[in-house]
């Protein structure tokens, strides 16, 4: 797989992000190209390229179960702005409860791992079920984001799942997202324009001041080495 995963790299050296997504579904066909959405603004410009391109485009998201009702009125504008259906993944009902009634609500302030364990019962195994058709799954990750993705590539081998991951917005500015969005009049999630540039669970994301990095609002009483919930797992 190394040595498919550089031959996909120099087939997608200088593209844009619109053709790295065309690349994607002419390469692997649309039933098996899967972009995941948060609701961010950078999953939103993804999501207007995309469903522009396949007939019937597939598009998942997580339903934690904590999400702000910001996010559930974004996803109704944009089912309604592009007629599409969304793929929605929730929590394994049995880890779930088990979880609630062991340790709460609210485990996840009290440790990393236990904030793991919460992202791991509400996020990983529902992602792990959303990819088992995949052969590769399209993000909105930037490396500009934080210190956890600063070696992002275009495209890469995602081992723990066992699939191709597509990162076409990877040289992107927040910047540039913003005036791209805003150019095409794409709806996006109106948590951004409360001072949220990321987008989570409502009890672990806070609104961050300005300047401070995109995602400190995210399990801000951790470590920058730690924000990540288990769906990116990359070293600082």
């Amino acid at each position: 797989m190394k040595e498919a995963v550089e031959q996909y790299k120099t087939e997608l050296h200088g593209a844009s992000a619109e053709e790295a997504l065309r690349w994607a579904l002419s390469t692997f066909g649309e039933h098996q190209v899967g972009l995941a959405s948060s609701f961010g603004v950078e999953d939103q410009l993804l999501t207007h390229w995309f469903a522009g391109l396949a007939k019937k485009p597939v598009i998942f998201s997580l339903d934690t179960g904590r999400q702000f009702e910001e996010t559930y009125l974004c996803m109704s504008q944009t089912m309604a702005a592009y007629q599409l259906t969304y793929q929605v993944y929730l929590p394994e009902q049995v880890g779930l409860k088990a979880l609630l009634e062991s340790k709460g609500p609210n485990s996840f302030y009290d440790s990393v791992e236990n904030r793991r364990e919460c992202c791991g019962v509400r996020k990983v195994e529902p992602l792990k079920r959303a990819l088992s058709p995949l052969k590769i799954w399209i993000t909105g990750q930037r490396r500009e984001q934080s210190v956890t993705r600063t070696t992002l590539d275009m495209i890469e081998w995602d081992a723990g799942n066992g699939l191709l991951k597509l990162n076409p917005l990877v040289e992107w500015s927040e910047p540039q997202v913003w005036e791209t969005v805003k150019g095409l009049k794409i709806p996006y999630n109106q948590l951004h324009d409360q001072g949220f540039p990321s987008i989570g669970c409502q009890p672990c994301t806070r609104a961050v001041a300005t300047g401070e990095d995109a995602r400190s609002g995210r399990w801000w009483w951790e470590e920058p080495e730690h924000k990540e919930c288990g769906l990116h797992n990359r070293p600082a």
